[in-house]
């Protein structure tokens, strides 16, 4: 058995070197047929989404609040209902990705999802758009774990960043649209039809989203297991099982069971990205702060304060795009994680002192979006960590995701009550603790099972790309069963 030893972090790749050297003809092809299917669907579909989520913000400084008499805490509390929507819906998906069709899920959710965001622009009251962010929370509460899981069920490590990082960039680019058609709704449509500009934004964002939602039945892949055969062919998912089994990922499902769920919940690694996520959940600051800030001044209309709003998110597509293209082609994931906290934790500080020069405070907001970028780097290190068992991989993404988002339920309540916006105080000092605690962690992760999970694996050459895979017929062998044996391998 041959000993082979690789390096910690991708092999150093030119930015625009999109496959890997050792790619064959048949795998490139495949891979652009996979990113033409799932990366454009995914990115938008998020986008979406996320004028969705930026708008309720948009929508509470730009009318809603005066026209349905909010005057206190009411912004906090749409926030946390929608948390807790989430945390609630997502239990279900431990069970269901493995098992339904990600082509027929995904759609069906997104499309009644759609339906709740159309209901909205008729809310009279505060109960209503309560009940309203609750229903559509449900619906759109497995999307970002769903994602992941389908990317780790086609890709292999070193092509996951670049991949979360594109689809990520649909959180950004929904955040700066919304407050942008915001603008645009409260100059042009203000009072058209007797309705207020802040409906308007709810009604436009529900026209992309319904027929989004149709043409994902035609277009998203599903998985390896469970394929879209209008979009995948049998030789697609020939070379795309050989390619993952090469790297030791298992492909096919299996039935749920108590001997998982004890495999699960008894490893301290289970526990430790429990924390580490939930650092990551907790290390960015209020998504409205900055409104609010801008607001308070009293220097702009509410249409100037939403085209501002949009300077963090515009800057957070560059903060994603450059992290997650770091790990797969400079950068191991946790200096990565670092890189992006370092930005995040410099505006955190400055907001925590406040009194600083106003320049100072621009800046700290407009790189709040640095915090984001973490998102996809952590998610798919998740993925890489748990390839060895698609039951073990759709477990934990949603599980971790629940119980973080659980966190951030009554964590705002405390930490940013609107009242005490835009000066949060105890919350900007709590994000940067949490910052910090996120870096520590993911070097812990990093050390105890190594940059790709070698240390804890079946398969210890499993994810580590910078082998070189020239040597692959005489760094394995074939047993009389037809597998190969391990390869061991020296992490640094």
């Amino acid at each position: 058995m041959a000993i082979l030893e690789a390096e910690a972090a991708p092999v150093p790749r030119k930015w625009y070197h999109w496959y890997s050297p050792d790619d064959t003809p048949e795998e490139r092809k495949l891979i652009l047929k996979l990113d033409l299917l799932i990366v454009p669907y995914a990115f938008a579909v998020y986008w979406i989404k996320y004028i969705d989520q930026g708008n309720i913000n948009n929508a509470y400084v730009s009318g809603m609040s005066e026209e349905l008499g909010f005057n206190g805490n009411e912004l906090v509390h749409f926030q946390t209902i929608f948390t807790v929507g989430n945390v609630v819906a997502l239990l279900p998906f431990v069970y269901l990705f493995p098992r339904v069709p990600m082509h027929y899920l995904v759609p069906t959710l997104d499309l009644l999802w759609g339906i709740f965001t159309l209901l909205q622009y008729r809310a009279t009251s505060y109960s209503e758009i309560m009940a309203y962010r609750f229903m559509v929370a449900i619906f759109e509460a497995s999307y970002f774990p769903g994602v992941h899981f389908v990317l780790g069920s086609w890709y292999k490590s070193n092509e996951i960043g670049r991949r979360g990082g594109a689809f990520y960039i649909g959180l950004t680019l929904g955040l700066l649209t919304a407050s942008l058609l915001q603008s645009a709704t409260l100059e042009y449509l203000d009072g058209v039809n007797g309705l207020a500009g802040w409906r308007w934004l709810f009604i436009i964002n529900a026209i992309i989203t319904i027929p989004m939602a149709i043409i994902g039945y035609f277009i998203y892949p599903g998985t390896i297991d469970k394929p879209n055969r209008l979009v995948v062919s049998q030789r697609d998912l020939d070379i795309a099982r050989a390619r993952l089994e090469r790297q030791g990922s298992q492909v096919k499902s299996a039935p749920f069971s108590l001997e998982l769920a004890k495999r699960i919940f008894t490893t301290k690694r289970f526990w430790l990205i429990l924390i580490w996520d939930g650092f990551f959940f907790n290390s960015s600051a209020n998504a409205a702060s900055f409104l609010l800030w801008l607001k308070s001044l009293h220097r702009y209309t509410a249409a100037k304060q939403n085209e501002l709003n949009s300077i963090s998110p515009a800057l957070g597509i560059f903060f994603v795009l450059f992290i997650n293209v770091s790990t797969d082609l400079w950068l191991n994931r946790a200096w990565a994680i670092t890189l992006a906290s370092c930005i995040n934790f410099t505006g955190l500080v400055i907001l925590a002192i406040w009194n600083v020069p106003e320049g100072a405070k621009w800046f700290a907001y407009s790189v709040q979006y640095s915090a984001v970028a973490v998102s996809s780097v952590l998610y798919g290190w998740i993925n890489v960590l748990y390839r060895d068992n698609v039951e073990e991989r759709a477990v934990v993404l949603v599980l971790a995701t629940a119980i973080s988002t659980m966190w951030t339920c009554w964590i705002p309540l405390f930490t940013y009550p609107t009242v005490e916006g835009p000066r949060f105080a105890k919350g900007y000092v709590f994000s940067a603790v949490m910052t910090v605690c996120l870096v520590a962690m993911s070097f812990v992760i990093r050390y105890i099972y190594g940059p790709n999970g070698e240390k804890n694996r079946k398969y210890p050459n499993a994810g580590n790309e910078a082998i070189d895979h020239s040597t692959e017929d005489i760094s394995t062998s074939t047993t009389g069963k037809g597998k190969k044996d391990q390869v061991s391998v020296t992490p640094l």
